[in-house]
This record gives C-alpha cells, sequence and structure tokens, in this order.
C-alpha cells in the first residue's frame, strides 16, 4: 500500500510541474526563475493541466486518507485497499492525459475508475 500512496503523491507531484512546463515553449525559462507575480492566459494544454491540477486536489486527500487508514487498521483487506489504491492512481495518470488532450467523455470513465478505486479502498477498511 506504501508504494501506493507514494506513486499517487508522485502523479500528483508531475502534475503540479505539468501546467508550468507546457508555457515554457512560450516563455522560456528564465520567466519561471523570477516571482511570477504576473502570468500570461494559458494556452488550452496549459489550462486543462491547471484544472486536472484543481480536481487532483481535490480527490487527494480522500485517497490519502483511505490508504493511510488501511495501513493502521487491523483487519483491512489490505489486498482490496491495494487494488483501489491501484486503480486511482493508474486512472489519474490516464486521467491527466486525457484531460489535456481534450477527449471529454473517456476521461469522465477514468475519473470513475478512480472514484470506483476509492470506494474498494474505503469498503477494505469494514
Amino acid at each position: 500500500m506504501l508504494f501506493w500512496i507514494l506513486a499517487g503523491l508522485a502523479v500528483f507531484l508531475l502534475n503540479i510541474y505539468l501546467p508550468a512546463a507546457l508555457y515554457l515553449p512560450t516563455e522560456g525559462v528564465s520567466r519561471h526563475l523570477g516571482p511570477r507575480d504576473t502570468l500570461p492566459e494559458p494556452g488550452v494544454m496549459a489550462a486543462r493541466a491547471r484544472r486536472s491540477l484543481a480536481n487532483f486536489q481535490e480527490n487527494l486527500p480522500f485517497f490519502l486518507t483511505l490508504g493511510i487508514l488501511a495501513l493502521i487498521i487491523e483487519g483491512a483487506d489490505m489486498a482490496q485497499a491495494v487494488l483501489g489504491a491501484q486503480m486511482f492512481v493508474i486512472s489519474r495518470v490516464v486521467y491527466i492525459g486525457l484531460y489535456v488532450a481534450g477527449v471529454p467523455l473517456l476521461r469522465s470513465a477514468a475519473y470513475m475508475v478512480g472514484l470506483l478505486g476509492c470506494v474498494l479502498m474505503a469498503l477494505a477498511l469494514v
């Protein structure tokens, strides 16, 4: 379980840096070295990456809480919790890619797989 918690945090970290990386081709590195008091309007892909990050920020606390509870609650079904964590982390990678690419229906399906993963994690605790 610990591996999947850390993997989820790694994907989150990559999602944090994705919008800035998508600014680089148009803004250059020097723009990112300062305080960034004013940012240009993001391009379509950078704006999508920001929105996918906002969505991740909303879902990460739920995932982390369930993962930590699975580690500390005696009698938790660890195999089911790990399966749910795997579903969440892998679906987030897919979700981010689909969101940035602008694929609407599949993006929502990927989100639902991650949500189902969290439901499995929660059920593993009872």
